[in-house]
């Protein structure tokens, strides 16, 4: 079934994900968490009340005892799950994707994360099989109110009283709920865009990653007299952050910064995905560090945080994660720390950045490949006498540049991302992988 992905359950409502199958899904998904004692959540799209209704109606008729937690962000139900003891979470929800999709991230006991290879794969094939759902034993539905708890979390990591004031783009999405709640009664003042909530996203896709949708708060930031300006996505678990003259800046150079801050004050180990900066490494290590490559996603990485034990990691995409924070992820948690990082060192945000500016980046280019994993063997042979890493795809590193070239999960494609010394190189070395990745053979 293709709705069934590498991190989660997404698809195009009524088409690909219907009540019927949302259902089956709830009433296997006990079997493979482990346990029966599940909460769920939902974003502000307009079929998440009868996908969660649904979703309710298969947990129960397995037995389940569901904790309804009503409208959250996806941060949130990792919230509920570790904090409340639960067995696991469902967060409904399709994060940045366009209105017609919905979907659902699944987490187990310690808001550990259920990815496709992390038994998702077990409830697509219960889910595809012939067996039919019927009420085993009666589950009860039980609301769980967790925001003030939440707040009080999420503000537990504002260690600084000095006062900032920024920009907000909410993107129409989860943040423009549940920010608000945790700035109120704090020094951080704010001016919101798109902060009402519409699961039909008016203004913009949801997806900070994309340059087009930060177009709108870095003229905000431009124009006002703001600390630095912050963009979510929809569900609010991915963070991206502009400076104060209106300048975006990427996720992986802050992964670079925030890390390296943190290594400074004892804190050790910092996840990055395969097409981050080599700052990160570079930056954690000389402060004699640790840091961990990972493959791309937010499963993925959840799992090898815990693994590893490691303080924070941080995705190109956005996506933060703390070991503080039950080794998950959080976009506003993000903020908190940020405020504190630029409350201690004393100087506007474009200045701390510019160290770590180093190098220059293709960005991700996609090209369609029918054969992934021949063409990725093909490169791998072209490029052998660079040191090769299979992380995720593959990445290979020469003295002055590297590459990864990884499969998409959902498409006939291949994402290239390349960082060099020089612009000049990344025009050149992109230029001849994409003569060899997009040439065909027959």
């Amino acid at each position: 079934m293709g709705i069934f992905k590498a991190y989660d359950i997404r698809g195009i409502y009524k088409e690909e994900l219907t009540e019927e199958i949302a259902e089956r899904i709830g009433y296997f998904l006990p079997q493979v968490i482990g346990g029966k004692k599940i909460a769920v959540g939902h974003d502000m799209r307009h079929s998440s009340d009868r996908l969660r209704d649904a979703l309710i109606s298969g947990l129960t008729k397995a037995g389940a005892t569901v904790y309804d937690v009503g409208l959250i962000s996806t941060p949130m139900i990792n919230f509920a799950v570790a904090n409340y003891n639960l067995d696991g979470g469902v967060q409904i929800t399709a994060s940045h994707n366009a209105a017609k999709y919905n979907g659902f991230k699944v987490n187990k006991k310690l808001a550990q994360p259920v990815g496709y290879d992390m038994g998702l794969n077990k409830v697509e094939e219960l889910v595809k099989s012939n067996e039919k759902v019927i009420e085993k034993e009666i589950g009860d539905v039980k609301k769980l109110d967790i925001l003030d708890d939440y707040i009080a979390l999420v503000k537990s990591f504002l260690k600084s009283d000095k006062k900032f004031h920024i920009a907000i783009d909410a993107g129409n999405g989860m943040a423009g709920y549940t920010v608000p709640k945790i700035l109120k009664d704090n020094n951080i003042s704010y001016d919101g865009l798109y902060m009402e909530l519409d699961g039909n996203f008016p203004n913009h896709e949801a997806n900070p990653l994309k340059d087009e949708n930060l177009v709108d708060i870095k003229k905000m930031v431009d124009k006002g007299d703001y600390d630095f300006g912050i963009a979510f996505d929809g569900d609010a678990d991915r963070i991206m952050f502009i400076d104060e003259k209106g300048n975006n800046i990427p996720a992986d150079i802050i992964t670079a910064m925030i890390g390296e801050w943190f290594v400074e004050n004892g804190h050790d180990g910092v996840l990055y995905d395969v097409r981050s900066t080599e700052m990160i490494k570079e930056a954690v290590e000389r402060r004699g560090g640790h840091s961990y490559l990972c493959m791309v996603g937010h499963a993925y990485f959840k799992k090898l945080l815990r693994e590893k034990d490691a303080f924070f990691g941080g995705e190109l995409a956005g996506h933060f994660y703390f070991k503080e924070n039950f080794y998950t992820d959080s976009g506003v948690i993000m903020l908190m720390k940020m405020v504190n990082f630029l409350t201690e060192k004393g100087k506007p945000l474009s200045e701390l950045v510019l160290p770590y500016r180093k190098y220059f980046q293709s960005g991700e280019i996609n090209s369609k490949v029918e054969d992934k994993d021949a063409k990725i063997e093909e490169i791998a042979e072209l490029y052998k006498e660079g040191r090769q890493l299979r992380v995720d795809g593959l990445t290979v590193i020469y003295d002055k540049w590297w590459f990864n070239l990884r499969k998409s999960n959902t498409e006939p494609l291949l994402r290239l991302c390349l960082e060099a010394d020089t612009e000049e190189l990344v025009r050149e070395k992109i230029e001849k992988l994409l003569k060899e990745i997009r040439k065909y053979r027959g």
